[in-house]
């Protein structure tokens, strides 16, 4: 199964109003679940299983990533995934104070970054009020549709 058959899927969930899918075939397990609000998906590969001569990812980062600075007391974190395909931009131009830090509290309308898709800006917002508690994604790198960027702690 490649992206192409993720996104149809993904697709066909929306049009039919499905929160929940499921496919596992010999070696492969695939499970995407959208959210409460409709909006995000939200794609789990259970274990890493082999797929066509390869591994299936699991939360890949991109760059090195960011180590997170507030503990991981809370296994019931969120994570902001990129809606579509593009470059990151976490400040909304050059000169200017990235749109949230590691410890910043949020809320369902805050903006956490930019991403720029065929030369339109795109702002995406937490969704959720809680606190960024791992930032995924370096600034001004390209992102995959599905991409964890941000990680929040609920409150």
């Amino acid at each position: 199964m490649d992206l192409k058959d993720i996104k149809a899927i993904v697709d066909l969930m929306k049009k039919n109003s499905i929160s929940e899918f499921e496919l596992e075939k010999q070696e492969f397990k695939i499970r995407l679940k959208r959210g409460t609000n409709g909006g995000a998906q939200n794609i789990i590969y259970d274990e890493p299983q082999m797929v066509q001569g390869g591994y299936l990812p699991q939360g890949s980062q991109s760059g090195s990533g960011q180590p997170a600075a507030l503990p991981p007391a809370a296994t019931n974190e969120i994570e902001i995934k990129s809606p579509m395909v593009g470059t990151l931009y976490r400040a909304p131009s050059p000169e200017a104070g990235h749109y949230v830090e590691i410890g910043a509290e949020v809320n369902a309308e805050t903006v956490v970054c930019i991403i720029e898709a065929m030369k339109v800006m795109n702002e995406i917002k937490a969704e959720v009020r809680g606190v960024i508690t791992q930032i995924l994604v370096e600034n001004a790198k390209p992102v995959e549709f599905g991409q964890p960027l941000f990680k929040i702690r609920p409150l």
